[in-house]
């Protein structure tokens, strides 16, 4: 909507609550009915002269009336009449948490993960686990109060690539990766901030910065990742605080970014003003010689990585590497979002890694990995495959007549489980890519990969009388 504006002019009370007055009076009387979208926050903001703080504020008090709802990437939308009336303060619906299912349903083949493969790990986790209850029964028995020196040295070897090895001092051991990024953002920005993210990309991010108040804006990518150009645009309109970016072996996409564009875009981040993510969870698995963007811009780019796509997603193992005196801030906020990390994984993650154990177990879940990728690339020839050696999922074309939601529904219903394109939006996009991403590390053995891999050959195989039947 781009003609409407609200009069301030009379009313009691600070401003953000005279906003939601008079919007909550113009949906009363129709002027604003079931479905209307209201202008997003900056831009009504610098409309009627406010800021943009006032309006986030009077967005949420309507939210809690129940005369709104907000989606994260889409905006805010007045709800329909038959939604609870003005002043029941009903709680806004929470984002959802995307397509895939809370519990997998039994029988199901399951592409739709790509925690590491089991490999053995269980006998090698059991005993070290017994060790940290053997040597420390009192850590074990209360709250984590202190940092051992060997959680940060760790975290400085797992995250090591390359030219690249961060400090101990700059490390905060994490709950796995997510938590990680959880963490930065509570820390390195506020409600109302925008994040960049790219279309595609790992969305469930993206839905936990929107469930705690931040702003999803969208940057344009190619088969080599963010382009610049529409980066440096964002942030000259949008002024994001922070970019969330996978430069290698990208999710779901396995896009590879170049020298040249990881240069711009750190100059860019640094002209104005904006952190960096720089997720290796996948990138860490590649051997891919092309610096990191944190040597390119140190000063304001968090690294986050962790065990659970090449050693055991259950240790919950994660680490971040923080820009130079940030290391207390994201401590602290991961402790504020989490509860606090628990001594048993820290310290399991730690002696995994130090130990060399966590390095053993990558090699034999990689062997295993890029088997799957090879029997994915033999049973599917002749269909647009995009994988990368060592990455657990590969990224397919689906033929015509295939959408990918209609393809993901005719998989599950051949005792399938997968991600179409869907899941991995950070917001609504026009973009269209018709294509489903296919996690191989899941399932138990290779048989079962087999399995699921002939009966998608028999979908795409069987073309529109396939399509027809689920369209």
């Amino acid at each position: 909507m781009t003609s409407w504006a609200p009069d301030l002019s009379t009313g009691d009370g600070p401003l953000y609550l005279r906003l939601a007055n008079r919007i909550e009076n113009d949906i009363g009387e129709g002027v604003l009915p079931g479905g209307t979208k209201l202008p997003p926050q900056r831009d009504l903001a610098y409309d009627i002269g406010v800021t943009i703080g006032t309006v986030g504020r009077a967005y949420a008090l309507l939210r809690e009336r129940g005369l709104v709802s907000g989606e994260v990437g889409r905006g805010t939308y007045v709800l329909d009449r038959s939604a609870p009336a003005p002043g029941s303060r009903v709680r806004a619906p929470v984002p959802d948490g995307g397509l895939r299912h809370l519990e997998a349903p039994a029988g199901k083949i399951r592409f739709d993960s790509t925690a590491a493969p089991d490999v053995g790990q269980g006998a090698i986790i059991g005993r070290m686990l017994s060790e940290i209850c053997r040597d420390n029964p009192g850590e074990v028995a209360s709250y984590t109060r202190s940092t051992p020196v060997s959680w940060t040295e760790a975290g400085s070897v797992w995250l090591a690539r390359g030219g690249y090895r961060p400090e101990p001092d700059s490390i905060v051991s994490t709950l796995g990766a997510h938590a990680a990024l959880v963490a930065v953002t509570s820390a390195a920005t506020a409600p109302g901030d925008a994040i960049v993210f790219e279309n595609l990309t790992y969305s469930q991010f993206a839905r936990s910065a929107g469930l705690i108040g931040r702003r999803t804006v969208l940057v344009q990518s190619d088969d080599q990742g963010v382009i610049p150009e529409d980066f440096e645009r964002l942030c000259a309109q949008r002024h994001p605080k922070l970019a969330f970016l996978m430069p290698t072996a990208q999710n779901p996409t396995v896009a590879m970014m170049p020298e040249s564009r990881r240069r711009d875009i750190a100059e860019i981040a640094r002209r104005h003003n904006v952190w960096l993510i720089e997720d290796d969870l996948y990138g860490a698995l590649v051997s891919d010689p092309t610096p990191m963007l944190a040597e390119f811009a140190p000063e304001r780019t968090f690294v986050v990585g962790g065990l659970s796509k090449s050693v055991a997603a259950g240790v919950r193992g994660g680490w971040v590497a923080c820009p130079p005196h940030f290391a207390h801030r994201i401590a602290v906020a991961h402790k504020m979002t989490t509860g606090g990390m628990p001594f048993v994984l820290a310290e399991l993650s730690a002696r995994l890694v130090l130990s060399g154990e966590a390095e053993l177990l990558r090699e034999r879940c990689l062997d295993e990995v890029n088997a799957r990728v090879k029997l994915a690339r033999s049973i599917l020839a002749g269909f647009d495959l995009r994988w990368q050696t060592n990455v657990p999922f590969v990224w397919l074309g689906l033929p015509e007549p295939w959408l990918s939601g209609t393809f993901a529904k005719a998989a599950f219903d051949a005792g399938i489980l997968l991600d179409d394109e869907d899941e991995f939006k950070a917001g609504r996009s026009e973009q269209v890519y018709h294509r489903v991403r296919l996690g191989l590390s899941t399932p138990r053995t290779r048989d079962e990969v087999t399995a699921g891999l002939e009966a998608l050959r028999r979908l795409l195989d069987d073309g529109r009388a396939g399509y027809d039947t689920y369209g």
